[in-house]
């Protein structure tokens, strides 16, 4: 499997993500008139994305849900939808410790597969040929197609969600400890993240950083950055990740490498975790950025849950700042920050009858036509969806940040597609190198041994 899914990355194609989702670059965004026609015409295709088909009322089917903090949010879609089209939906949770890559595969295995199962891109991309159903005839393509994922240039999944990470800030804490306005444009570059760090310890605030241990935080979302800005395209993080398979590429000698590990080294020392990186609670983490103990953590835009368990505030402004690298301010890098389509949906080609496949499709277009579909999505399961048609805006301020970013044009959109264990091997080399196991040295060797093994 490992030797498939190296082929089929290598031929993955992703056309350059701009984020026209929103209006995009020059825009003024979205206007209540815009509102007003884009649910006209979601109703008008929302009853034409039936018209003419087979009744599938009474049609079972079933989806399996890796986005565990959404599970109950896309029950109650599917309840909605059970009732307005009789197709009954049964949604099946990965578990906490499973891996939703083991859990397909095994369905597969033992004749169980899913009708439809939202996976990480890099799972899609290994299994798309042999299991998936080719949508790339499908009508939602419109009003995706810079989101969409392409193996062999035709599309088999659906982009369910949009993500984005950098580091979260709570602006109220820093105002609040510096006494002054805070600016977030004006961190972008690494002296500038370094001066207001040194400032928030100066008055007051020891440690106003919060760096989680987990081995998928670490070796995933953080060290991500260093494939995901070679150029800000999944494109050239493939590009970039065959370099280094081939050794073309030693990670000594790559920029980008070199100035993550400058960021991260600064954020370790002002790390609230610093006493002891191996023994923080992730429980703990947001409590830490809520009550003002720190002011950033270095998280994505799915954090916000965790953040509003936490007791954060209704009155606290929360955003993000770009993972700075370097210290050029032009740099795309350091002027936004990642954001794309993260969790996609296949539909199965293998085990699911043809009606079955049929209300798999239905379920999707009427998560991007309907009006009640498209809301849910936004306001129940609290994502931001890669269809520009959706006019519902995300409902915390992590979401609602990224999608101004992404009008405003400040975003750049890559998803770097690595091995199932990329997280979890580069997750460990990274937990020693935070609780100083280990050298810069010998993470960057780690690196270069983990790719060169990739044969």
């Amino acid at each position: 499997m490992k030797e498939k899914m190296k082929k089929v990355v290598a031929l993955l194609s992703v056309t350059a993500m701009t984020f026209t989702l929103f209006t995009g670059c020059g825009s003024s965004g979205t206007s209540e008139k815009d509102v007003e026609k884009t649910e006209e015409v979601v109703t008008t295709e929302a009853q034409g994305a039936t018209e003419g088909t087979t009744d599938l009322s009474g049609v079972k089917i079933s989806f399996l849900n890796s986005k565990g903090e959404i599970q109950s949010g896309l029950e109650e879609m599917a309840a909605a939808f059970e009732d307005e089209t009789g197709i009954s939906v049964e949604i099946m949770a990965c578990g906490t410790g499973e891996v939703p890559y083991t859990k397909i595969t095994s369905a597969y295995n033992s004749g169980t597969a899913p009708t439809m199962a939202m996976l990480d891109t890099t799972d899609i991309v290994a299994l798309a040929e042999e299991y998936a159903l080719d949508l790339s005839e499908e009508k939602w393509i419109s009003e995706c197609a810079d989101q969409v994922t392409k193996v062999n240039e035709k599309v088999y999944s659906f982009p369910f969600c949009v993500e984005g990470r950098g580091l979260i800030y709570n602006k109220t804490a820093i105002e609040d400890t510096l006494g002054t306005t805070f600016d977030s444009a004006s961190i972008n570059s690494y002296d500038a993240l370094k001066a207001l760090l040194e400032q928030l310890r100066e008055k007051g605030m020891e440690n106003p950083v919060v760096i989680s241990k987990e081995d998928w935080s670490l070796g995933a979302h953080q060290l991500g950055f260093i494939y995901d800005t070679y150029d800000g395209t999944t494109a050239g993080s493939a590009e970039l990740i065959a370099n280094l398979k081939s050794g073309a590429q030693d990670p000594a000698e790559y920029e980008r490498f070199s100035q993550f590990l400058d960021t991260m080294d600064l954020l370790l020392e002002y790390n609230i975790n610093g006493k002891d990186p191996l023994g923080a609670l992730y429980e703990q983490d947001p409590i830490f950025l809520a009550d003002g103990d720190a002011a950033i953590w270095a998280n994505g835009c799915w954090a916000w849950p965790n953040i509003a368990e936490a007791g954060a505030s209704t009155e606290d402004e929360y955003g993000f700042l770009p993972f700075v690298l370097g210290n050029d301010s032009a740099d795309f890098a350091n002027n936004g920050i990642q954001a794309a389509p993260s969790k996609q949906v296949m539909i199965d080609k293998v085990q699911a009858t043809e009606e079955e496949q049929a209300a798999a499709k239905e379920f999707l277009n009427w998560m991007v036509y309907n009006t009640n579909g498209q809301k849910m999505l936004v306001e129940t399961c609290g994502i931001i969806p890669a269809c520009r048609n959706n006019a519902y805006d995300p409902l915390d301020p992590l979401g609602m940040d990224i999608k101004n970013k992404m009008i405003a044009g400040n975003t750049f959109s890559s998803s770097f597609v690595a091995p199932s264990d990329h997280w979890s091997v580069m997750g460990a080399a990274m937990q020693k190198y935070i609780a100083k196991e280990s050298t810069r040295e010998e993470l960057t060797e780690s690196l270069k041994e983990y790719w060169t093994s990739q044969k």
